[in-house]
């Protein structure tokens, strides 16, 4: 791959909007469905183990 500071600028345009179409249409919301239902199986875990939310009994 050739290094960004020889590349050609309309070919670095391209890559980085490539780059940056796929971070934003892609990585970026795998990402948050992953964290946000991580979270969600952990406090489910959590709460297999601790029982659920509310007041003592």
């Amino acid at each position: 791959m050739e290094k960004p500071e020889t590349m050609a600028p309309e070919t670095r345009k391209k890559q980085e909007l490539k780059l940056f179409l796929f971070i934003a249409v892609l990585l970026f919301p795998i990402l948050a469905i992953a964290v946000v239902g991580g979270f969600g199986f952990a406090v489910w875990i959590y709460q297999m183990f601790a029982g659920p939310p509310g007041p003592p009994s």
